[in-house]
């Protein structure tokens, strides 16, 4: 992901959740309706969440030392896991239990205009959002479904914002069926009842996203197309004659780590060996980018090693992602 598509989709959640929550909490404030509350809260939130995408966008830019010599690039992911701990405490959980208190204790709703207005108000604003999101990420999913590029995305801000936007319009719709039916019915507990299936997005949500982000905390190899590109970019049949093995590392979101134990001739010299390792890395950097740390092992090629199967040992992480 583009660090601008990224930033460009989150800049337009964030001022529309702004925009929204305040519009919301002055319609509470008027009608007293709990889903009102509820969502004022939930855009508040979502407010906050933008926030620390950009915080941690920053902190990912900070030069390596030698305390971190891998740099900070899972700042970003840090924070895309913040992010879904505050989905769901402070959205989540805080709409179910206003869901479940207006259910107990209901009430009429005081001038229902003022939420009604102001949920289709927040229909358009989060629709702007969700459709700048989209834009911004239709270059990077290609091929693939909605689904396949939320599991699959190495940077976190689009697929987090696209889950923000799409839970955000759900739940608006919700709390104007709950306004709607408290009005029709005259009875406050379809309020409640809207507040609480609020509350129960957001958490499903915010457990999506932990999942998700929690997979990229504890660290993802390149991408299949990304592997390929790699085993391609290293054997050239001459020096290089095969990979025994190889694993590859998402440092963050754009920067790769590739270390293999690659088969070279017995009878090579020294000198041959490290030049073609030298050439493999400049092939590997030219087909993927961001393979910015890369790491080779030269070895003798044997058939009769090979026959044994992987060394656990020597490549930790089960079998190994390629072998010849």
């Amino acid at each position: 992901m583009s660090a601008s598509g990224g930033t460009k989709a989150i800049v337009a959640a964030l001022g529309a959740n702004l925009a929204i929550a305040a519009a919301k909490f002055v319609a509470f404030l008027f009608s007293g309706s709990s889903s009102m509350l509820a969502e004022s809260v939930h855009s508040l939130a979502d407010s906050g969440n933008q926030a620390l995408l950009l915080v941690g966008g920053k902190k990912a830019q900070r030069e390596a030392t030698p305390q971190h010599p891998f740099g900070y690039g899972r700042e970003r992911y840090i924070y895309a896991f913040l992010v879904s701990i505050v989905l769901f405490s402070v959205g989540g959980m805080f709409a179910v239990y206003e869901g479940y208190e207006k259910i107990r204790h209901p009430h009429e709703l005081d001038n229902w205009y003022w939420p009604v207005g102001v949920l289709v108000f927040a229909i358009i604003a989060e629709g702007f959002s969700f459709r700048t999101a989209i834009k911004e990420s239709n270059p990077l999913r290609g091929d693939h479904s909605w689904k396949e590029f939320i599991r699959r995305a190495k940077a976190p801000e689009l697929p987090v914002v696209l889950l923000e936007d799409f839970g955000a319009l759900v739940g608006l719709v919700l709390a104007l069926g709950g306004v709607g039916l408290a009005l029709l019915t005259d009875d406050g507990v379809w309020d409640g009842i809207g507040t609480l299936c609020i509350g129960i997005l957001l958490i499903l949500i915010a457990l999506v996203l932990a999942a998700e982000t929690k997979s990229l905390l504890l660290g993802e190899s390149a991408g299949v197309d990304e592997v390929k590109k790699i085993e391609t970019a290293l054997v050239d049949g001459n020096t290089v004659t095969g990979i025994i093995h190889m694993r590859t590392l998402h440092l963050g979101p754009e920067e790769l780590l590739v270390a293999a134990k690659i088969a070279v001739q017995h009878d090579d010299t020294a000198a041959e060996v490290a030049s073609a390792i030298n050439a493999a890395e400049s092939r590997i950097r030219e087909a993927v980018p961001i393979a910015r740390v890369i790491y080779l092992e030269p070895d003798i090629y044997s058939e009769a090693e090979a026959a044994k199967g992987p060394d656990l040992e020597a490549t930790p992480g089960g079998p190994a992602q390629t072998g010849h």
